[in-house]
């Protein structure tokens, strides 16, 4: 199934988010905060993970975002990047179980041909045994960008145009088909940790409309009582999509008359 961009069609809204993305900032400052070295704060970002998916799961989100590993983060130092490999072929072993006996589906999304082999065989294996679960679907963004992902899409434009010899329509839907999350509805509400206030290059195209909350605390504190925060921050904000605040209202009030 292929969604409907939001600037195309206005989308259903619930006082619960259907779709979370969320940059996962601040490891490395939580473990200098604690004289730690900054891999601690990987390791430690892992328990966050698990805990704000299952909190998901208990409040009905549907899909949940997490932006893991961006193109840019190989400009990293060497032993940090070889540490977040580690750390990711860890977590691949050893929490995939665990999300399929909770009903959860797993997708990566990405450039995934720079990761070596190994890595994309646990993708290819997780991906493959939880592909029937319906609970909630995470997705990992690892080496993703927002730009390559529109990129890519526009590539395969291109490429469809020329195995058919006939010109394919540049639509948004046409292009909306070829990016790495078509299977999933745009964010509803886009969480950044660690007290940065951009979106670095994350989900460009899917973000065009989602609610931003920007939070100071960092990946590794952030917890169910954090996401309940900025899930209360969502219910309050009135999401117009280009309408006036009386056609919501007039919207709503027939929503509940019916």
């Amino acid at each position: 199934m292929t969604y409907t961009s939001s600037t195309v069609r206005v989308p259903d809204v619930a006082a619960v988010p259907r779709h979370i993305a969320i940059i996962m900032d601040g490891n490395g400052r939580w473990a200098t905060q604690r004289r730690l070295p900054r891999v601690a704060g990987h390791t430690r970002g892992v328990d966050a993970v698990r805990s704000v998916v299952e909190s998901c799961v208990e409040r009905g989100v549907e899909y949940v975002t997490l932006f893991a590993f961006s193109s840019e983060n190989w400009r990293r130092p060497t032993d940090e990047v070889s540490f977040l490999m580690r750390l990711f072929v860890t977590a691949l072993e050893r929490e995939v179980a665990r999300l399929h006996a909770n009903g959860i589906r797993l997708r990566v999304v990405g450039d995934l041909s720079m990761f070596n082999e190994r890595i994309q065989d646990l993708i290819r294996r997780a991906e493959t045994k939880t592909a029937r679960n319906t609970r909630l679907t995470l997705t990992i963004a690892a080496n993703y960008g927002g730009r390559w992902d529109i990129l890519q899409a526009t590539r395969k434009l291109v490429e469809e145009a020329a195995a058919t010899g006939q010109p394919v329509p540049v639509t948004e839907d046409a292009l909306s088909q070829h990016l790495a999350m078509a299977y999933a509805p745009e964010p509803d509400l886009f969480i950044r940790t660690g007290g940065e206030q951009r979106v670095s290059n994350f989900l460009l195209w899917q973000l065009a409309y989602a609610e931003f909350y920007f939070t100071d605390t960092f990946w590794p504190d952030f917890d169910a009582e954090a996401l309940s925060r900025a899930i209360a921050s969502y219910a309050e904000r009135e999401r117009r999509f280009g309408r006036t605040s009386a056609q919501v209202v007039a919207q709503n009030a027939d929503s509940l008359s019916c």
